[in-house]
């Protein structure tokens, strides 16, 4: 793994700010190409307003383009049947690459999103070259499979690549999805096509070079900018598209998989939205410790988190002591400009979020009491900033406690005892994760069992590593990004029947 470095300082970054060169092409089989029709987009730097460039908007014919230079690489076999070795060297290369690379990748993450320079430099880029090398390790040690079925013949399971994979990520870790989903699919030996989401094309652009520099071949990684129905649909539709990998609301999952009935019945595999549980008892052993989580489960990353713990479950017994103990945290999250490594949060993505989020806190007035936050804060930046908000006495059936909001904002839910709470928290379309504070050994095991999500942090909270698996159940998705579990979206089982005839006398 990784060691991570330590953030540079603020002049530093305004310096990398300054200087750094911005791609705004397309990558289609190994060049960077404008749009076929020449459209642009404006790409927004969300901390001030300004623009940062205008970016190829792809559409159905650049979605063809990729589809067919990607079936081309795919059935060249440079790649898709390559010794598995050579794979492995690729993409170890390429996390090195970003490694090399990672001042100018953090900052356009940062100006992209909107995001914490710090968490940029020391989180999403690092641990996006983390991935790339963990598949690159793992890509030459699939082993296939023979069956003993008896001295007459002989059976073999192997494992062959899907083909051509579109690969559809959100805006929230942009390079860090990128990776979840295209590097197990290409160490598994697809061709890849991927769509980064409109707010935050630049880092993938980027990649895309550093992949050519690494030695993946034309064809085999190509990134379209643009938006979801000019470029996502297309390739949910396309007909030479044979597996699509996404990441975002469960409102666009839908669509997907609409897709896939309507074309080729393309496999999908879905990571949507999320309303996870928070849940507190007086036994926790650190109730501050509880609390600092809580707080770091919502606002990190402004809110705009799956798996944000937005619904914080605390029992009766502690709420007020608990509530003043999360009040305290929630002061270090205050928002400010994102490249000084002294601001509690950055900026929300866009405009569009940012009035998407502040019209359910208007809701949550009405619905809730309002302990801190409730408004957008820093507007002479030009900017689109979100105060750390609370809502306490939340009704469970609420709005704000019952829909994926995707920015700062928690909902506290009192509960009185253990079954109550497993019953509020599953009551939920959502299914993405959990988190349990106790010290009790028993009732930390029978919450991880009764939960009904895809994973359950205990004393802990979205506790994420490489090599365990990440992803939901319900209308939260379908499959498991990260750990080798992942190359079972992207590769067949084949199955061959050997018949060994008798030797002669």
């Amino acid at each position: 793994m990784t060691t991570h470095p330590s953030p540079r300082h603020h002049p530093f970054w305004t310096d990398v700010a300054r200087l750094v060169q911005i791609e705004t092409r397309a990558f289609i089989d190994g060049d960077y190409v404008p749009a076929a029709d020449g459209r642009t987009f404006a790409c927004i730097n969300p901390a001030t307003g300004a623009v940062l460039g205008a970016v190829a908007a792809c559409s159905i014919q650049d979605v063809d383009r990729a589809a067919a230079a990607a079936r081309r690489s795919f059935e060249s076999g440079r790649w898709s049947r390559c010794d598995p070795a050579v794979r492995r060297r690729t993409l170890i290369r390429l996390a090195d690459l970003i490694e090399e690379h990672r001042d100018t990748l953090a900052i356009l993450e940062t100006l992209d999103t909107g995001k914490l320079i710090r968490d940029s430099a020391t989180l999403d880029i690092p641990g996006s070259a983390d991935v790339f090398r963990f598949f690159g390790e793992a890509c030459d040690k699939l082993l296939d499979e023979a069956v003993p079925v008896g001295t007459g013949a002989l059976a073999t399971i192997t494992r062959e690549p899907v083909g051509v994979v579109g690969a559809v990520v959100p805006w929230n870790f942009p390079l860090k999805m990128a990776a979840w989903k295209c590097a197990p699919a290409l160490a598994a030996g697809n061709s890849v096509i991927l769509k980064p989401a409109e707010q935050s094309p630049l880092t993938a652009l980027y990649l895309a070079g550093l992949a050519a520099e690494a030695g993946i071949p034309r064809g085999v990684f190509n990134v379209l900018p643009g938006f979801g129905p000019d470029a996502g649909a297309p390739i949910g539709l396309h007909p030479d598209i044979d597996c699509v990998g996404f990441t975002g609301s469960t409102e666009v999952g839908k669509l997907f998989l609409g897709y896939a009935g309507r074309s080729n019945m393309k496999r999908v595999w879905l990571e949507c939205g999320g309303k996870s549980a928070f849940i507190v008892f007086p036994d926790a052993r650190d109730l501050k410790a509880a609390a600092q989580a809580a707080a770091a489960g919502i606002f990190f990353n402004q809110g705009e988190i799956c798996s944000a713990t937005s619904r914080l479950f605390v029992h009766e017994d502690i709420r007020a002591d608990f509530t003043a103990l999360l009040l305290e945290a929630a002061r270090a999250y205050m928002p400010g400009d994102p490249l000084d490594l002294a601001s509690g949060m950055g900026a929300m993505v866009s405009a569009e979020q940012t009035q998407r989020v502040l019209s359910y806190i208007e809701t949550g007035k009405s619905e809730a009491n309002l302990l801190c936050g409730g408004g957008r804060v820093l507007a002479e930046s030009g900017g689109s900033f979100i105060a750390p908000t609370i809502f306490a006495d939340v009704d469970p059936r609420a709005v704000i406690a019952t829909e994926e909001i995707f920015g700062p904002v928690l909902s506290i839910i009192p509960f009185r005892n253990e079954a109550e709470v497993v019953s509020l928290a599953n009551a939920s379309i959502y299914g993405l994760g959990a988190s349990v504070w106790t010290s009790c050994l028993d009732r930390a095991v029978r919450l991880s069992r009764a939960l009904h999500v895809g994973s359950v942090s205990v004393n802990a909270v979205d506790h994420v590593d490489l090599r365990t698996p990440f992803g939901g159940v319900k209308q939260s998705g379908n499959g498991r990004d990260l750990s080798l579990h992942a190359f079972e979206k992207y590769l067949d089982l084949k199955t061959t029947w050997i018949s060994i005839g008798e030797a002669a006398a």
